[in-house]
């Protein structure tokens, strides 16, 4: 665990500078040692930063093997300097430390960060010979209402607050098509009517996380239909590359400590 010094970072001054290294060169973060914890909190922000477009493939590569490597706080520290804090857009002026290591105290969870009450920032979709989304940060009403006559849409929750514990989308397609995509820890339940058309009832029937939203879907498809995925956001997928990834480069490591304690 990281405790934190005086100054709010690790190893800055009373007066909240950052203060000087233990090795007596100026400025930058102390030579303490950093855990895994730290490292994964800088490699958030660069999964965050690849996800908007701020960082190309290669340059995420890079940067995430460097974190994975460093050893002190001194060596994290360079990594996100160029990039905003989770939240936080450009054009604000930002610190040179984007990234906290020191240890907050632990949350309470992160769906009930995400049911936020309110209105909703979007209620209806429509789509007449063309389509509709609703995507990315955006809070799902508790009656979203869609329709899609030779068209589709794509109602996606994956990153959206949600104005209730339980939402209904109702969807209306004739000759078209919806996709309700929910994240995974989500209940859903499905109630819609098909006329030579259907509902997808593959994600009934799995239990929700405790407190995660209910997401009811019902409607009407005529001659067409309505799907209901469950996937993870793109970030979420390559922090799962990202453990496999160090997963085995871990392996690879133990199999090299296990040849050279052989050799001696």
């Amino acid at each position: 665990m990281t405790d934190e010094l005086p100054g709010g970072l690790p190893g800055g001054n009373p007066d909240g500078s950052s203060g000087g290294n233990r090795d007596g060169s100026p400025g930058g973060l102390p030579e303490l040692r950093a855990s895994d914890a730290d490292r994964e909190r800088v490699a958030e922000v660069l999964r965050d930063a690849v996800a908007e477009g701020r960082l190309d493939m290669e340059e995420f590569e890079e940067r995430l093997e460097t974190t994975y490597k460093a050893r002190t706080y001194k060596e994290l520290e360079p990594i996100t300097r160029d990039l905003p804090a989770p939240g936080v857009s450009a054009p604000v002026a930002l610190p040179p430390h984007a990234v906290s290591m020191v240890k907050g105290p632990a949350g309470t969870g992160d769906w009930a960060s995400r049911i936020v009450g309110g209105e909703g920032s979007s209620h209806w979709g429509v789509a007449i010979m063309s389509g509709f989304e609703r995507k990315g940060h955006w809070t799902a009403p508790r009656r979203f209402n869609c329709f899609a006559f030779w068209g589709g849409g794509v109602i996606d929750l994956r990153e959206a607050n949600f104005a209730d514990g339980e939402i209904v989308v109702n969807c209306v397609a004739v000759m078209g098509g919806m996709s309700v995509i929910v994240p995974p820890g989500v209940e859903v339940v499905v109630r819609g009517i098909g006329i030579m058309g259907g509902f997808d009832h593959g994600q009934e029937g799995v239990p929700g996380e405790p407190g995660a939203p209910r997401v009811v879907v019902k409607g009407f498809a005529f001659w067409g239909g309505v799907g209901v995925e469950r996937k993870v956001t793109k970030a979420e997928r390559l922090r799962l590359k990202e453990e496999r990834r160090r997963e085995k480069l871990e392996r690879k490591a133990e199999r090299r400590g296990e040849l050279e304690a052989g050799r001696d």
